[in-house]
């Protein structure tokens, strides 16, 4: 607590001035605006059947870190636990196999040695507490493996607390209280995506450190059982959290066509509700050109299982499908009229900033 209070206060003294000369300093050859920013996805994806030509155009488009869900977070007890670690060792494989393009992260000066380097910092998060099943203990066994970030729940309820889709209104168990507390007590971040708005607002209030909406959208502009309330936007932020807006369609507009406008929309709705401080990118998309094709609709009901819906297809928003997308973003609020240093906030130093303060 002591170490996260220091912390705290250190980057509210410095302020994101100067977090920001440091962060350039290593790229001052890089010459487009989000090559010079630091750009960093709250939640995305990253797979194996990446090319490396692909990666290098993230890269190029200037995407510096990336928080990547390591499991399927519709397991539960001893399946959740051993897909988790399978998952941990995926990825371990993966960022290895490709070193010189990827770097596993720890800790947030991870990113700035991982933008000299021109690789990818990336973080490990789980996307329900399940792998955890009641046992706190381990908590400490999935930080030390590289787990840095864990939603409370995902859609439905579990020993912690319900998710999005639950069918009633419950909120935090009190073994979620004692699990956000542990979390809080080894700065482990806590993540409130697919939570239902009771056990956002209790996990909110329950912990001593700022969390995160990594990938959610803005209920106002859009209703979605996977979007936040106004409310809890001011919640997150009055507790110095951040809100990651996603790029999955459905949850921003029923429509296909000028679907990006609509998503800037809950990027400018979050911002005016939450504040600049508080808002981030977290894209929950694949950075593949995708086409509708037979072959990949087959993959996404092997992923999604239940929760596959044609009707909700396709995800993606034209203008961000594919691998340069936050060039894109930058660019389109940018003509909505926000500043070079308000774009800095939205596409890195936001999450750069909780990622500092709670994990270190």
């Amino acid at each position: 607590m002591q170490r996260r209070e220091f912390i705290k206060t250190t980057s509210a003294a410095i302020g994101y001035t100067t977090m920001g000369v440091g962060l350039m300093a290593s790229i001052t050859n890089q010459t487009t605006a989000t090559q010079r920013a630091l750009i960093f996805d709250a939640m995305g994806e990253i797979r194996e059947v990446y090319p490396r030509k692909l990666i290098r155009e993230m890269l190029d488009s200037g995407l510096n870190a990336i928080t990547v869900t390591l499991c399927d977070p519709k397991t539960f007890e001893l399946e959740a636990y051993d897909t988790a670690m399978e998952g941990i060792a995926h990825y371990d494989r993966l960022i290895s196999k490709q070193h010189d393009l990827y770097m596993k992260a720890l800790r947030t000066s991870d990113i700035n040695t991982a933008r000299k380097q021109n690789k990818m910092a990336i973080f490990y998060l789980f996307q329900n507490s399940t792998p955890f099943g009641r046992n706190l203990e381990l908590v400490d066994t999935f930080y030390n493996l590289g787990v840095r970030s864990t939603q409370i729940t995902y859609n439905y309820q579990n020993w912690a607390g319900a998710g999005c889709k639950e069918r009633t209104g419950a909120g935090l168990t009190h073994f979620g209280i004692e699990l956000v507390k542990k979390m809080n007590s080894i700065g482990m971040l806590i993540d409130l995506s697919h939570a239902n708005m009771q056990t956002m607002a209790d996990a909110v209030d329950a912990s001593d450190a700022p969390v995160i909406v990594s990938h959610t959208a803005c209920q106002a502009v859009y209703k979605n059982t996977r979007n936040t309330t106004d409310e809890n936007l001011r919640r997150v932020a009055k507790k110095g959290g951040v809100i990651g807006i996603c790029q999955i369609r459905p949850f921003v507009t029923n429509i296909r066509k000028g679907a990006f406008d609509h998503y800037l929309n809950h990027i400018l709705h979050a911002i005016k509700i939450a504040g600049i401080n508080h808002v981030s990118i977290g894209s929950d998309r694949d950075h593949r050109v995708i086409e509708m094709t037979d072959e990949y609709i087959a993959e996404l009901k092997r992923e999604e299982g239940n929760n596959f819906d044609a009707s909700h297809w396709p995800l993606f928003i034209d203008e961000l499908n594919g691998p340069r997308r936050m060039e894109v973003i930058w660019d389109g609020l940018k003509k909505k009229g926000l500043s070079e240093r308000e774009l800095e906030k939205v596409m890195g130093l936001n999450n750069y900033r909780i990622y500092k303060e709670v994990i270190g």
